[in-house]
C-alpha cells in the first residue's frame, strides 16, 4: 500500500452540550453539504447519533488519500464548522484507521494539538487491503 495515495478512514467522536442539539446537527448539515460540493476526495461523509446517548455523534469520513484529508481540514466551509463547534460541544476527538504518509501524520499531529484536539492514529500493519477499482 502506497501510505500518500490510499484510501482510509476517519473518526471523529463529538459529544454536544446540552441544549444544543438541534444547533449543532444544523452546523453540522451546512458542513456537510459544502463538504459534498467541495470535497471531490471526500468518499464517505457521515454524521451518526450515538443510540444510548443523545449527546454523542460520530462523523465517519472515508478519504481517498492523504491530500485529501489536507484539503477537507482547510477547506473554508470546514473551518467555519470548527469554529461553530466550539460554541455548541464539549469535545471532539479523532481517530484516523489506515496508511498515512510520516508528514501527513507530523502536519496532523502538529495542527491538532494546537487546536487542543486528541489526535489517536491506527496505523496499518500488514494484514488488510482496499481494492483499488473502488477508489478510482
Amino acid at each position: 500500500m502506497d501510505p500518500k495515495h490510499s484510501p482510509f478512514v476517519l473518526i471523529a467522536r463529538v459529544r454536544v452540550s446540552p441544549g444544543k442539539v438541534d444547533d449543532y446537527l444544523a452546523i453540522a448539515a451546512e458542513a456537510d453539504a459544502a463538504v459534498e460540493k467541495t470535497e471531490p476526495g471526500m468518499l464517505m461523509h457521515n454524521f451518526g447519533a450515538d443510540p444510548d446517548d443523545p449527546l454523542q455523534f460520530t462523523w465517519t469520513e472515508i478519504y481517498r488519500d492523504d491530500d485529501s484529508l489536507i484539503a477537507h481540514i482547510n477547506n473554508p466551509p470546514v473551518q467555519e464548522y470548527g469554529k461553530k463547534h466550539l460554541e455548541l460541544a464539549e469535545s471532539i476527538e479523532v481517530e484516523i484507521y489506515g496508511a498515512l504518509a510520516d508528514e501527513t501524520v507530523n502536519y496532523l499531529t502538529k495542527t491538532w494539538d494546537e487546536a487542543e484536539i486528541p489526535f489517536k492514529y491506527f496505523r496499518t500493519t500488514d494484514v488488510g487491503y482496499y481494492r483499488e477499482s473502488a477508489f478510482k
